[in-house]
Formats: C-alpha cells, structure tokens, sequence
C-alpha cells in the first residue's frame, strides 16, 4: 500500500519559517483576544482582558505607559512576558523580566512592580476571582 503522505518540501519549511517568524514578531494581541471581557483594573494605565477557567484566570495584560503596582499578595500567579519589560520584586528577590521570560509568584508571597511602556504579558493567576470584568462592575 503506497504511502499517501505528502513530504515537506523545502519551500513548504520556508513558508512555514517566515509565516511563523511573522506572528512571533508581532507583540499585539489579536482582536479574539481583545473580544474577551475587559479587566477592572486597579493600577491607572495597565489594560487587561480576562479569560476564566473552574481553577483560576488569565490576564492578557499590556501597557503603553510605565505603571507602578504596590506591594501585594494573592494565590499563586505565573506569567510570560510577550514584549517590553517588568522590574519585579517577588518576596526579597528582585528581577528585571524582558520578552520570553516567565516568573512564578508563590501564593502568599509580597511582591511589586514597575512595568515599562510597551508592556506585553499573560499571567495566570490561581484565584479564580482576582479580577472582575468591566462589564460585571457594580
């Protein structure tokens, strides 16, 4: 019985390359993205869009203006820097995170920030109601 697999042609791994290259290049989020309900956020320009799950949410975050997050704490949070740069202070440690980067924040544990503007990431945060949607404001 022939084999009726198609075999990956050297155009076919340049299209793909530059295709993938394409989408990792571009930081925005995509307009699915900014359809999820939007973040009633607590620090004045950070904008953020919320997806939820029975275990926890997750935050498409970003900003265009450098934003200044007291100290605080909650459940556990990991996130992944998409573009730009964080300067985090998790428990007594302090960390400069850029594209790429991830960070684990232990439930319980104090930590601040300083975010710069162009500000990309997603976070994941263990406590299912962290954030409310804007449209859920009372």
């Amino acid at each position: 019985m022939p084999d009726e697999r198609r075999e990956s042609t050297e155009s076919d791994s340049a299209l793909f390359r530059r295709t993938s290259l394409a989408s990792m290049n571009s930081s925005a989020f995509p307009a699915f993205v900014k359809s999820l309900p939007e973040a009633d956020l607590p620090f004045e320009g950070l904008r953020g869009w919320l997806l939820e799950c029975p275990s926890g949410q997750v935050l498409f975050n970003e900003s265009d203006v450098e934003v200044t997050v007291p100290e605080h704490s909650h459940g556990d949070q990991w996130g992944v820097v998409i573009d730009g740069e964080i300067d985090l202070r998790i428990g007594h440690h302090a960390q400069t995170y850029v594209r790429g980067d991830t960070y684990f924040i232990p439930a319980g544990t104090p930590h601040q920030a300083r975010i710069y503007p162009g500000y990309r990431a997603i976070d994941y945060f263990a406590d299912r109601g962290r954030y409310r949607g804007r449209a859920l404001r009372e």
